[in-house]
C-alpha cells in the first residue's frame, strides 16, 4: 500500500515541533505496513508576529525543498497565499497548483494508491483540485470544526471537501460528531498516541505543574498562575513549569510579576519534542484548561507516566480521554477556583496515586502510536475496497 500524506503543519528547520503529530503517526502508519510518502504545504514566509525581522525571513526562505525525517521522505511544497485572516479558506487554491506538479512528479517513481490530508482547509481542498485519481481519506483535528468553518465561505467548502472524501478520520468522540454534522459521510475514530514512558520518573522536589503548549491565549495559561496565586499561602512549595513559546509570552510573564509568582514560575521556551515530553513527565502534574481542544497529545503523553492531567470541561479531547480514565480530571475554563480545587485534590498522596494508576495504564492500553498506526493502516484499507 503506497500512501502519501499531505499536510499544512508538519516539522520543519524553523519549527521541528510544528505538527510532530503528523510526523509520529506517518512513522506509525509506515511501522504498520504502508509505504509512505509526505507532501508539506510550505508557505515561505515568516509568521506575522514575526515579519519585521530579516532574519525570519531568511530562516523561511532557506527551508529545504526535501527532507528525510525518521527514515521517511519529505518534500516542502512552495506556495504563495494572502496573509491568513479571511482568506485562509481559499489557501487551497493557491496550493493546488504546486501541488498538482509534486504528485505529478512523485508518481512516476512511486504509484501511489492513496492520499491522506491532514485537515480539509487547505491540504485537502488542494488534493481535489488537482484532480488526483486516488482515493481521498482526511484526518480532522480540529481547526476545521472551531475556526474555519466560522469564517466567511468556510463552511460551505469544508462540507464539499468533507462529502468528496472515502473517509474521515477524527481525532475524538466529540470531533467525529462535528464532521458528521459538516457533511462527512464516512468516519472512523482514531485517537492519536504517545510514545511509551518506561519507569515512572521520580517525584519531583517541589510540587509541580507542568504546560506543554503553545502559548496563545486558548491555552488559558492565566488560568494555572491565578490558581497558583490562589492558594499561595496553602501551597507555598508549589511551582509551575511553562514549556513552549509564542505570542502570549510577554502578557504572561506580566501577569506572573503582578501575582509575585515570579519565584514559582519557570518559562523554559520551546524545548526539543523529546525534551518537552520528558519535562511534561516529570511535573506532579500535567495542568493545560485550554478552549477549541480536539483532542491533545500533550495530555497522554503525560499521563503515559502516570502523571494525572487537568484540561477543560465542554472540549472534545478531554472529554474523550475523561470518559475513559480518572487519569483525566476536567475543570470549567475561566474558573481558577475551581482548578486550585483540584490541584490539591490530586496532590493528596492516596488519591493521586490512583489516577496515576489509572492514567498510565489508560494510555498504555488506547493510546499509543502503535495502536493509532494499527488503525489508521486499516482505515486506509477501508477506503480503497470502498466503491
Amino acid at each position: 500500500m503506497r500512501v502519501v500524506i499531505v499536510a499544512e503543519y508538519y516539522p520543519r528547520r524553523s519549527d521541528p515541533v510544528l505538527g510532530i503529530w503528523a510526523h509520529k503517526q506517518a512513522v506509525a502508519v509506515r511501522d504498520a505496513g504502508a509505504d509512505v510518502r509526505v507532501l508539506v504545504l510550505y508557505r515561505p514566509l515568516p509568521p506575522a508576529r514575526l515579519i519585521w525581522r530579516p532574519s525570519a525571513w531568511l530562516t523561511a526562505l532557506r527551508q529545504p525543498r526535501r527532507a528525510t525525517i525518521d527514515g521517511i521522505s519529505v518534500q516542502y511544497v512552495r506556495y504563495l497565499a494572502p496573509p491568513r485572516g479571511r482568506s485562509y479558506v481559499r489557501w487551497g487554491d493557491f496550493a493546488a497548483r504546486p501541488l498538482r506538479r509534486a504528485l505529478r512528479r512523485l508518481r512516476r517513481d512511486f504509484p501511489y494508491d492513496l492520499i491522506h490530508a491532514h485537515y480539509a482547509l487547505p491540504a485537502a481542498d488542494a488534493v481535489l483540485q488537482t484532480g488526483a485519481a486516488v482515493p481521498l481519506v482526511i484526518s480532522e483535528h480540529g481547526a476545521d470544526v472551531f475556526a474555519t468553518a466560522r469564517m466567511p465561505g468556510g463552511r460551505e467548502r469544508i462540507e464539499r471537501v468533507f462529502g468528496a472524501a472515502r473517509l474521515v478520520l477524527a481525532n475524538s468522540d466529540g470531533i467525529e460528531r462535528a464532521i458528521q454534522r459538516l457533511g462527512a459521510q464516512h468516519t472512523r475514530l482514531i485517537p492519536l498516541g504517545a510514545d511509551p514512558a518506561g519507569s515512572e520518573p521520580p517525584k519531583p522536589e517541589h510540587p509541580t505543574l507542568v504546560t506543554v503548549a503553545h502559548l496563545v491565549p486558548r491555552k488559558r495559561h492565566a488560568d494555572v498562575l491565578r490558581a497558583i496565586w490562589i492558594l499561595r499561602d496553602r501551597k507555598p512549595d508549589l511551582r509551575y513549569r511553562i514549556v513552549g513559546d509564542g505570542p502570549s509570552r510577554a502578557s504572561l510573564e506580566a501577569i506572573t510579576a503582578q501575582l509575585g509568582l515570579s519565584d514559582r514560575v519557570e518559562f523554559t521556551g520551546q524545548l526539543p519534542h523529546d525534551a518537552a515530553v520528558q519535562a511534561s513527565r516529570e511535573g506532579s502534574i500535567f495542568v493545560m484548561p485550554s478552549v477549541d481542544e480536539a483532542f491533545g497529545v500533550a495530555y497522554i503523553e503525560a499521563m503515559a507516566a502516570g502523571r494525572p492531567a487537568i484540561g477543560s470541561r465542554g472540549e472534545p479531547g478531554p472529554e474523550h480521554l475523561a470518559a475513559r480514565t480518572i487519569g483525566m480530571r476536567l475543570v470549567s475554563p475561566g474558573e481558577p477556583e475551581s482548578l486550585a480545587t483540584e490541584i490539591v485534590e490530586l496532590l493528596e498522596p492516596r488519591w493521586g496515586a490512583r489516577v496515576r494508576r489509572s492514567a498510565r495504564a489508560t494510555v498504555a492500553e488506547q493510546f499509543t502510536w502503535e495502536a493509532c498506526g494499527r488503525a489508521t493502516y486499516e482505515a486506509y484499507a477501508e477506503a480503497l475496497k470502498a466503491p
